[in-house]
């Protein structure tokens, strides 16, 4: 069988990192991680072609050489993914559908062929057989999390690596914690289950044996959801591999704020090659943190957590969110305040939203307050899909308010200096001062043309520019690097002001 992947594009967000990635010539962020897998799971005999519309466009003749197309895809991504199975099913193609996307909305995609939810570890195979059998049925589903010993090495041969800023791994599954507002633990549940050190290290040879080289995203919700094999087994087994092929990768995942607790969980992450971890820090109103069950930040000195976990050498990106039940007018000024004093630059703040399966959706649901707009899955694109208990046109000129203020250049480039203070790398992580690869040195030209001549605000990026090549010259590449950063967040906030949302401000 002839199979063609599909991976829809993703709209121009705070994630995908649009703006960002031109400067260094790349066409992606990230990988389609998930299909590379699942192609992987297919029959070896099966001739497989992958098509990531972030990279390049979906042609005719790409769907109609295809005897199946697979499609797998976020909620963020659902109008390329409405616009994908329009033109499949012109065309007369059958289409094989899964991801986080298709299962938890099944009831919108019944004009899709298949529909293989949940985990493929589960739903593939006999999806599979029953397709070799010809009596393949609409759904296969499960409610079932499978260990994930068995999960084979993404096929990164159907990519061209060249396109992409950083290649992704995945290491475990499920989140020990139960967030009311997230749906992690709808679709991968509260036990992390974890594959074993051979795994990993097959799928990192593959990736070096391939030629890459440099940022390498673990995509775990919850990389510290098993501490106990993670200081016994793997960390030590990373650390001796990196050590041994001289460091060829850069590691950054997503953990929660009780990493801070484990000094020796957070120096072994750093001697491995950690240098950047995302938490979701949420909120500093401690009574919000507890309406949505985020207990393990309650009761903490979170500005304290996060320069501890900068003074150990991995810069804290976060998330933020506004909206909830118990915030009132000051939160505004409060989020704005901790993100500043914490020194994280990369600051995600988002309206609070009710992805379908949550906790918090079966409880908007119960209360009569879900609306007609759908979850979009776009974190800054001024939805809602519930009603909130604050005035709404009071929260989105608040939330507006944030954006504006943390994403300023001044205020920006506060933080960089606050976290340029705190920020401790080992010594061996250290960025060299004057050593640059030809795709650093194109986006540092782009640096200073785009963000250091052309924008607005520019003073404040030449006196970082400045005082970080003079009195802080190791760190020079990361200053490049955020301020990059920080033209794309200033253009995606800018796309959100021509938002109707807003309009009524």
């Amino acid at each position: 069988m002839n199979i063609l992947m599909v991976y829809p594009q993703y709209p121009d967000t705070f994630w995908s990192f649009k703006h960002a990635i031109r400067f260094v010539l790349k066409k992606a962020a990230f990988p389609p991680l998930g299909l590379l897998t699942v192609a992987a799971m297919i029959p070896q005999e099966w001739n497989k072609k992958l098509v990531d519309m972030n990279v390049r466009t979906l042609t005719d003749k790409d769907i109609k050489w295809a005897d199946y197309v697979f499609i797998s895809a976020m909620v963020v991504q659902k109008n390329s993914v409405k616009e994908v199975i329009r033109r499949v099913k012109k065309l007369g193609v059958k289409m094989v559908a899964g991801g986080p996307l298709f299962t938890t909305e099944p009831e919108q995609f019944e004009d899709v062929d298949h529909l293989v939810l949940n985990e493929a570890e589960i739903t593939l195979e006999p999806f599979l057989k029953d397709l070799a059998a010809g009596k393949a049925q609409h759904i296969y589903t499960t409610t079932e999390h499978p260990p994930i010993t068995s999960t084979p090495t993404p096929m990164y041969s159907l990519i061209n690596m060249n396109n992409y800023t950083s290649m992704s791994i995945q290491y475990s599954r499920g989140c020990p914690f139960n967030c009311e507002f997230c749906d992690i633990t709808v679709l991968d549940g509260r036990v992390p289950r974890t594959k074993n050190t051979s795994q990993l290290f097959s799928e990192m040879e593959s990736l070096l044996s391939k030629g890459w080289r440099g940022s390498l995203f673990i995509v775990d919700d919850n990389f510290i959801g098993n501490k106990g094999k993670l200081k016994t087994e793997i960390l030590p087994a990373l650390i001796e591999w990196q050590s041994r092929r001289n460091h060829p990768f850069t590691l950054f995942t997503e953990a929660s704020i009780n990493l801070v607790d484990d000094e020796e969980l957070m120096n072994m992450m750093t001697k491995a090659g950690f240098n950047r971890v995302f938490i979701g820090i949420e909120t500093p109103n401690e009574a919000s943190l507890t309406e949505c069950s985020k207990n393990q930040n309650v009761s903490r000195d979170l500005v304290a957590a996060v320069k501890k976990i900068h003074n150990h050498g991995m810069e804290v990106m976060a998330g933020f969110i506004v909206g909830f039940d118990s915030d009132q007018a000051e939160i505004f000024k409060s989020q704005i305040n901790f993100i500043q004093k914490s020194g994280i630059v990369t600051a995600m703040v988002g309206l609070l939203n009710a992805p379908r399966g949550t906790r918090l959706y079966q409880r908007m649901k119960k209360e009569n307050r879900l609306l007609e707009q759908e979850f979009s899955g776009d974190n800054m694109d001024y939805s809602l899909n519930f009603e909130p208990k604050m005035n709404r046109v009071k929260l989105i000129d608040g939330y507006h308010h944030i954006l504006n203020t943390i994403y300023s250049p001044k205020e920006y480039y506060e933080r960089i200096k606050t976290l340029q203070t705190e920020y401790k790398p080992r010594k061996r992580l250290r960025f060299p001062t004057f050593r640059f690869s030809v795709s650093q040195l194109i986006g540092l030209a782009n640096c200073v043309w785009f963000v250091g001549i052309k924008e607005k605000g520019r003073r404040y990026y030449w006196r970082s520019f400045a005082s970080t090549l003079f009195l802080k010259p190791s760190s020079f590449p990361m200053f490049i690097q955020l301020s990059i950063f920080g033209f794309h967040f200033r253009k995606v906030i800018n796309k959100g002001v021509a938002n109707p949302a807003i309009s009524a401000i």
